[in-house]
Formats: structure tokens, sequence, C-alpha cells
């Protein structure tokens, strides 16, 4: 299975990808989009990058690196989770930094991810949990064709607010 594209390619986590784990994942900017509260520390994700060798059905997920294919930068990361192998069906994330934001990569990586979900591990649907107010994400799964399907609201505490979260999904077209 072939998960390059004409930008980017999607590969598994390294050893040398700890800086920008670390990097994303101790963002506080980022924390209300996964739900996180506290910092990681590097070993922490040294334990999980040296479990990342974990075959999905076991992990019930799979994080792959978004790599900016001219200059094999690690620019994101791209993760099925929640994985269903008996209803067919995953939770998807995706990160992406913000200059490398709005120039296509996030419709180039979605696309890459279904065609591998949808072929590799036979899911039926992907789903998205998304913020109301987290409007690059709202044009970036409606774009691609994941349809709006509910609203949880007031489902998220954001700062002192309680925010909407938006839920989406996308069916399998080959089905």
């Amino acid at each position: 299975m072939n998960l390059t594209g004409k930008t980017i390619l999607l590969r598994a986590l390294e050893p040398e990808d700890i800086d920008f784990l670390y990097q994303i994942e101790n963002d506080m900017s980022l924390w209300e989009l996964s739900h996180t509260q506290t910092p990681y520390s590097k070993w922490v994700l040294k334990s999980y990058l040296e479990n990342a060798h974990q075959d999905i059905y076991e992990a019930k997920q799979l994080r792959l690196a978004i790599v900016y294919q001219s200059t094999q930068q690690l620019i994101g990361l791209i993760d099925l989770f929640d994985f269903d192998p008996k209803n067919c069906r995953a939770g998807l994330g995706i990160i992406i930094q913000e200059t490398f934001r709005e120039k296509g990569i996030g419709t180039e990586a979605l696309h890459l991810i279904c065609k591998y979900a949808f072929s590799q591990f036979h899911l039926h649907q992907i789903y998205v949990n998304i913020g109301s107010k987290n409007e690059a994400s709202l044009n970036l799964f409606t774009k691609f064709g994941f349809e709006k399907i509910g609203i949880k609201k007031q489902w998220n505490k954001v700062q002192h607010q309680f925010e909407d979260e938006i839920m989406f999904q996308y069916i399998n077209p080959n089905l």
C-alpha cells in the first residue's frame, strides 16, 4: 500500500520523531483539541514510540507521521483511533504545523489515510468530532465529503465557557 501523495507521504513514527511529538503534545494551545490537561514527558513519549509498532488490532489506534516529501520534514500527525473492527469504523484526528496549513496538505493526508483505512482495514466509516469554533477543521472535513451528523451541545469546556462539538462521518464510497 503506497502512502505517498503528490507533496506528502505518511509513514510510521520513528524514534527521532520524539522532539516533534514533545513539541506537539506539550503545545497548550492544542490541548483543547486532544482533551489533554497535563504535559507529557520525553520519557512517556519514548515509551509510546517503543510501543508504536503494535498492530492496530491490538492497540486500537494507528498514528502516522505526515512528511513533506521534498525536504523529508515532519510537518504533522494523523491518527486512526477507537478502531472497531467488528463495526468497521474508526475515529480520525489530524494536526499539521501552522506554517504548512492551507496548502492542501490536510486534504492530501485525508485522501491517503482514508484510502488506506478503507482498503487495508476494510472500514465502512470514519468519524471525526470537531469543536464548533474550529473553522479550519470544519472546512477541511466538509470539503473532503464528511457529512455532519449531529451536534453535542455545550460538550467541551474551553477556558471558562462550554462549546458545542460537531460530529461528522465519512462512509466508504466504494461500498
